[in-house]
C-alpha cells in the first residue's frame, strides 16, 4: 500500500504528508534483494500512479515485477499516518484495492512451483476471503513441487477478530517450512505468556521451524531437534518499522543458500538492529556489507 505520512511543522504552507511504501511483502522482498537473494513479489496493482510508484521502486532495488499485475479495474492500496498526543493512526483505502482482489485463479501456478521458496503473511489472508482462498492455494502448489513455504503471522486486528485470526493462522503454520510469530501477538493468538512454550506450540502445530522474534529480548529459532537464541544488538532504536519484515527476509535468504540455522538467526538479527535505527520501511533497510559489518562488531 502507498503511504502518506503526516509532518507535523509550524509552516502553514509546508507539506502535510510525506509519501512512503508500505507492505510487508514489499519489505521482505527489498530485504532479502539487499541481502543479495534472487526475488520476485507477486502481487496486484491498480493502473494509476501509485502503482507506478511501487513498480518503479522494485526495479530500483533488483525485485522482479514480472508476476506483478496491473487491474484497470481496481486502485492501488493506499493508507494515512496522523499523529497526535495518543500516538499514532492509521487510516485505510484498503477495500477494492486491486491486490484485495487477487484469487486463486489468477496464481501463477509455475513460478511458485519453480521457486525455491514462497514467502506470505497473514495480512495477506486478512485482507478479504479470496485473498486467503489464494494463499492456502499457493502453500499446495508449493507442497506439490517441493517448494519450501515461509509464513509470518503479522497480526493486524483492524483488519479480522482474534478468534478468526487464530484460526486461519494455526490452519496454515500446520501447512509451513518456517514461521515467523513475533512474541507478543503470539501471547495473543495462543494464550501462552512463555517463549519455549509458543515455540512449543507451534511446533506441535506442524511448523518444521519456528523463529520467534522477541524484540528487545533477541530472537529463538527452533526445530524438533535444537534451539538457537542470540541477544539483541545494542542500538539506539527509533522506528520499529519494517523490523519483522526486514529479519524474515534476511533469514529466509541465508536459509536458502544453506547456512545454519545459527547463521541464519545471526543475520536476521543484525539485519532488524540496523533497520531500526532509521526512518521508514524502505530507507534503513540494510545491505549484507552493512549486516557483516554490525556482525564484526559482536
Amino acid at each position: 500500500m502507498f503511504e502518506f505520512s503526516q509532518i507535523k511543522t509550524d509552516e502553514p504552507l509546508a507539506p502535510d504528508f510525506l509519501s512512503g511504501f508500505g507492505g510487508d511483502v514489499s519489505n521482505f522482498a527489498i530485504a532479502a534483494a539487499r541481502q543479495g537473494a534472487d526475488i520476485g513479489i507477486l502481487t496486484h496493482l491498480g493502473c494509476d500512479a501509485f502503482g507506478q510508484e511501487f513498480i518503479d521502486l522494485w526495479k530500483r532495488e533488483s525485485v522482479s515485477d514480472s508476476l506483478v499485475v496491473n487491474n484497470p479495474e481496481a486502485h492501488t492500496g493506499v493508507y494515512f499516518i496522523t499523529h497526535n498526543e495518543e500516538g499514532h493512526h492509521f487510516s485505510f483505502l484498503r477495500k477494492g484495492s486491486a491486490a484485495s482482489l487477487i484469487s486463486n485463479r489468477q496464481l501463477p501456478v509455475e513460478a511458485i512451483a519453480n521457486a525455491k521458496l514462497f514467502h506470505t503473511t497473514a495480512i495477506t489472508q486478512a485482507i478479504s476471503t479470496n485473498c486467503c482462498d489464494a494463499v492456502f492455494e499457493a502453500i499446495d502448489i508449493c507442497h506439490k513441487n517441493d517448494t519450501l513455504v515461509s509464513y509470518d503471522t503479522n497480526l493486524r486486528l483492524k483488519l479480522w477478530s482474534l478468534k478468526r485470526a487464530k484460526a486461519v493462522i494455526n490452519e496454515t503454520i500446520s501447512s509451513v517450512d518456517i514461521c515467523f510469530p513475533s512474541l507478543d501477538e503470539a501471547q495473543l493468538l495462543t494464550g501462552l505468556e512463555h517463549s519455549d512454550d509458543i515455540l512449543d506450540h507451534y511446533l506441535k502445530l506442524g511448523a518444521k521451524t519456528v523463529v520467534l522474534k522477541q524484540g528487545s529480548l533477541g530472537a529463538t529459532v527452533a526445530t524438533s531437534d535444537e534451539r538457537i537464541s542470540v541477544k539483541p544488538h545494542k542500538v539506539t532504536a527509533v522506528d520499529a518499522t519494517a523490523a519483522g519484515d526486514s529479519f524474515a527476509g534476511s533469514f529466509c535468504t541465508h536459509y536458502v543458500r544453506g547456512a545454519s540455522l545459527q547463521e541464519c538467526l545471526e543475520y536476521a538479527n543484525a539485519t532488524a538492529s540496523i533497520t531500526i535505527t532509521g526512518y521508514g520501511a524502505v530507507a534503513p533497510l540494510p545491505t549484507i556489507e552493512q549486516v557483516r559489518e554490525r556482525l564484526a562488531q559482536r
